[in-house]
C-alpha cells in the first residue's frame, strides 16, 4: 500500500506576539490545508524590521490556548523566530512561511519597518516560497473571517506554484466586510510616507521624555499601488525583491573610483 503524501508543512509567525487575534485566525484557517507549525514572539514585536538578537539568549517556550499547545512563544523579533525555527526547531522544511496576519496595513514606506515583513523576507533568504499577511486596521476585535479567508486562498494558490527565488508575497487586505472586498489585485509598492514626530511629554516626577507619532501620507492616487488598492477594496498583493545596488548611480559617483 502506498503511503499517503505528506499535508504539506506550514510555518506561521508574526510581529503582534504569539497572542494576537490575527495569529489565532492564520493558523486556525491555513490547518484546512496543511500542518502549521507557530513559531511567534512572546509580545509585541512591531517596527522592529529585520532585527535579530544578539546578546541576549533565546528561549523557546511551548503556548498553550484553550488547553492545547498552539505554538511555541520566542523571546526575540520575527526574523528570529522565523530564523530558529528553520534552523533549530523544525525536522523537515517547511514548504511556505507564512507571517500574520498583522493587525495594521504594511503598504508603500511600512515595509521596511515591519516585523512582519521581515519574517517573510527571512523566509525567502532560505529559499523557501513566503508571504506576509496583514489586515488594514489597528482593532483586535475585528472580525478576521476576510483575512483569514483570503490568507487561506493565496497560500493554496501558492502551495501549488513556484515562487522566483529572491521574491516573496507581501498581502494587505481591507478591514472590511468579505461581501465589499472588490477582489484582488498585483500592485506597486506605493510612495506613501511617513511625517514623523514626536510628542514631549512629562511624567509625574516632571521628568520629560518623548513619544514617537506622525502622520501618514498615502501614495499618488493609482490602483496600481499597494496603499490605494487597500483604500479602494482591493486585496493588495505585491512581489517584493530586494535589490539595493542602485546601478544607475555609478556614472555620478564615479569619481570615487582609484586604481
Amino acid at each position: 500500500m502506498e503511503e499517503e503524501p505528506k499535508r504539506p508543512l506550514i510555518l506561521i509567525s508574526n510581529d503582534d506576539g504569539i497572542n494576537s487575534p490575527g495569529l489565532f485566525a492564520l493558523a486556525t484557517s491555513l490547518r484546512t490545508i496543511g500542518e502549521v507549525i507557530v513559531v511567534a514572539p512572546d509580545r509585541e514585536q512591531s517596527a522592529v524590521g529585520h532585527s535579530l538578537t544578539m546578546n541576549t539568549p533565546l528561549r523557546v517556550t511551548p503556548f498553550r490556548r484553550n488547553g492545547e499547545v498552539f505554538g511555541f512563544a520566542v523571546n526575540g523579533t520575527p526574523a528570529d523566530c522565523v530564523k530558529i525555527a528553520l534552523t533549530a526547531l523544525l525536522k523537515r522544511t517547511p514548504d511556505i512561511v507564512i507571517s500574520g496576519i498583522n493587525h495594521g496595513q504594511n503598504t508603500a514606506i511600512n515595509i521596511l519597518y515591519s516585523g512582519t515583513v521581515s519574517a517573510s523576507t527571512e523566509g525567502m533568504l532560505f529559499g523557501i516560497k513566503s508571504i506576509a499577511f496583514s489586515v488594514c486596521s489597528h482593532n483586535w476585535d475585528l472580525d478576521m473571517r476576510p483575512s483569514a479567508y483570503y490568507a487561506a486562498l493565496i497560500t493554496q494558490k501558492s502551495l501549488s506554484m513556484e515562487f522566483p527565488k529572491d521574491t516573496f508575497l507581501n498581502v494587505n487586505i481591507p478591514a472590511v466586510p468579505q461581501s465589499e472586498i472588490k477582489g484582488m489585485k498585483l500592485t506597486n509598492v506605493g510612495n506613501g510616507y511617513w511625517k514623523d514626530f514626536y510628542d514631549k511629554r512629562s511624567d509625574p516626577f516632571n521628568r520629560e521624555y518623548y513619544w514617537f507619532s506622525g502622520e501618514y501620507y498615502e501614495s499618488a492616487n493609482d490602483i496600481a499601488n499597494d496603499d490605494i488598492a487597500v483604500r479602494e477594496k482591493f486585496v493588495s498583493i505585491t512581489p517584493i525583491k530586494y535589490s539595493l545596488t542602485n546601478k544607475a548611480a555609478f556614472d555620478f559617483f564615479n569619481g570615487f573610483e582609484q586604481e
